[in-house]
């Protein structure tokens, strides 16, 4: 799981205000059977925007009975701006986390920290209806990549008067495998169905390419989520 979602999120900066909320998915990957949950929150100011998300995913796997959780994961950014009128935005990012090895006791294994730092921009329609954020970085991942990029596209759509948003991210980026592949993709689109303001139900696909192992991936969900 990531982002929930950047370009979601433009709109609340027009309006000047802050958006958190928490997801539940339950992945239906033939070998993956995991619950997650996502923490997110978006916080804009005058000169720019916070943004980070906490991942934890929890294993049905028997084996792990004695620990609850398989996977923390957890990523922030901040953009800066210095006019209202500013179209590209300087921002920073860090990813980081802990990864547990198969079998319960198995000891966890930290995720690469990443350090990125580039520049993004956005295109909303008039309304924020429709919104596109495209971010091009430079990537440090730690005892790997000293020289690395990453590409993400960021969007939303609103239809059927806000009944339904579709949304989603995708990632490209350079990063050395032990299997030898240099290159990974990640996109998770998701299409929410929103009851209220606060709450919605949905879906999350997952598709890759040499993400978690190598070969194309495709990984659905299905979801809830409650905006506060």
């Amino acid at each position: 799981m990531k982002k929930l979602l950047l370009a979601l999120f433009v709109s609340v900066v027009a309006l000047g205000a802050t958006a958190q909320n928490v997801q539940l998915h339950y992945d239906l990957g033939e070998t993956r059977k995991l619950v997650t949950t996502t923490v997110e929150m978006f916080r804009p100011d005058k000169y720019g925007s916070t943004f980070f998300f906490v991942d934890m995913d929890y294993s049905s796997d028997e084996r792990d009975v004695d620990n609850g959780f398989s996977l923390a994961y957890w990523e922030i950014a901040r953009a800066f701006k210095w006019t209202e009128t500013q179209k590209f935005m300087p921002r920073v990012e860090f990813n980081g986390g802990v990864l547990k090895l198969d079998g319960a006791g198995a000891p966890f294994i930290p995720i690469e920290n990443c350090w990125l730092a580039g520049v993004e921009r956005t295109w909303a329609s008039a309304d924020f209806s429709k919104i596109l954020t495209l971010q091009a970085n430079y990537k440090y991942i730690k005892d790997k990549e000293d020289a690395a990029f990453q590409l993400t596209a960021v969007w939303t759509v609103q239809m059927l008067q806000n009944k339904l948003t579709f949304t989603g991210f995708a990632d490209f980026w350079k990063e050395e495998m032990f299997w030898g592949t240099d290159y990974r993709f990640l996109t998770e689109p998701q299409l929410w169905y929103n009851v209220c303001s606060n709450f919605a139900f949905g879906t999350e696909i997952e598709m890759s390419n040499n993400f978690a192992k190598d070969g194309f991936q495709i990984n659905p969900t299905l979801a809830a989520k409650w905006t506060f």
